[in-house]
Parts: structure tokens; C-alpha cells; sequence
């Protein structure tokens, strides 16, 4: 049974991604902030909580000193992001941002895009490092959470099934790459 965090899990589609990987028989931590609120996800979905703020080194070392302390882990999925360009929330997954056709061709901001091509390269980076681990980014598509004021047309758990899948690959699965429930995309 493979072992997962889930990062800013506490709600949203961490939530929902935690919810699909305990059915699937995963061993699941969720990660959030506050403690709370994730001791209250944890309990409602019967996994385990654990304190993390990922913008915080002394936060991530101490999660996963706990988390090797118990046998390590296995799956690492984040879910944790801020956005706090304007009172009206951000997109979640911009994944194409010059197709006039697409909702995220609307969103006006510079550092949260920016910040996902980062990720994209972090990605391929990190597959051609340890190849033998299997590192993707997903594109979970305009899904209507708290980080866009639930504008999003699609449910959290729409958005959360290529997170879901993505998160099983097994060891001969792809890696390196950028994908969508549809498929792989190009960046």
C-alpha cells in the first residue's frame, strides 16, 4: 500500500485527491498549514494529518522527519498554492494562456503563471535527476475551489481525477511530463 502526502489537502482538490487515494488504498497524510483544519480533513476522510507550510524549510523537514519516522513515503502530491493578485482569486492549472477560446486566457496576472512554467521546468528537471522516480505536473483544469472563488467550471472532483492518476503511475509510467485529463500538454 504506497504511502502519499498530499500538500494543502485540508480542502479543495487536495481534498478530493486524498478522498480517491484513500478509496484506491492509499496509506494518505494530508498536509495543510493549519492544524487544525487538517486534524478536521483528516478525521473526516479517516487518513492522517500533518502540519506543513511549504514556503517554510523548518515546517518540511519537521513533516518529513515524522513521515520517514513512520516508514516513509511514497507519493508526493502538491496541492498548495496561494493566490493573492486580486480580491477575486486566481485560476487554478493556467495551462493556456494564448487561446483566446480558454477561461485562463482571461487572467491578468504575472507571478502565478510565471510560477507554473517554473514548475514545468522544476519538473523536467527533476525527472532527468532521478530517473528513477517518476515527476509530473498536472493541469487539474479551471475546477471551482476557494482559490478562485469557486468560479471554476468544473467540480473538485473532475479536477482531481488526473491527480488521482497521475499519482499511480507506476515505475515503467511517464515522466518529465505536463499532463490533463486529456492527455499530455505541451508547455
Amino acid at each position: 500500500m504506497p504511502t502519499t502526502l498530499i500538500t494543502g489537502a485540508n480542502k479543495g482538490l487536495g481534498f478530493e485527491t486524498a478522498r480517491q487515494l484513500a478509496a484506491a488504498g492509499h496509506t494518505v497524510y494530508i498536509g495543510s498549514r493549519n492544524d487544525v483544519r487538517g486534524q478536521a480533513a483528516a478525521t473526516e476522510l479517516g487518513v492522517r494529518a500533518i502540519q506543513i507550510d511549504v514556503t517554510d524549510d523548518a515546517s518540511v523537514d519537521a513533516a518529513a522527519r515524522t513521515i520517514d519516522a513512520a516508514g516513509g513515503l511514497d507519493v508526493l502530491v502538491n496541492c498548495a498554492g496561494i493566490e493573492e493578485r486580486t480580491p477575486d482569486g486566481g485560476l487554478l492549472g493556467a495551462a493556456d494562456l494564448t487561446s483566446v477560446d480558454r477561461p485562463e486566457y482571461a487572467y491578468a496576472g504575472v507571478a502565478y503563471p510565471a510560477s507554473k512554467t517554473a514548475l514545468n521546468m522544476l519538473t523536467v528537471q527533476y525527472a532527468k535527476a532521478f530517473p528513477s522516480i517518476r515527476v509530473n505536473s498536472v493541469d487539474p483544469g479551471f475546477t471551482a475551489t476557494d482559490l478562485n472563488r469557486h468560479t471554476g467550471t468544473q467540480t473538485v472532483e473532475e479536477g482531481a481525477e488526473i491527480i488521482v492518476r497521475m499519482a499511480q503511475v507506476g515505475p515503467d509510467g511517464p515522466t518529465g511530463g505536463y499532463f490533463s485529463a486529456a492527455g499530455p500538454l505541451p508547455w
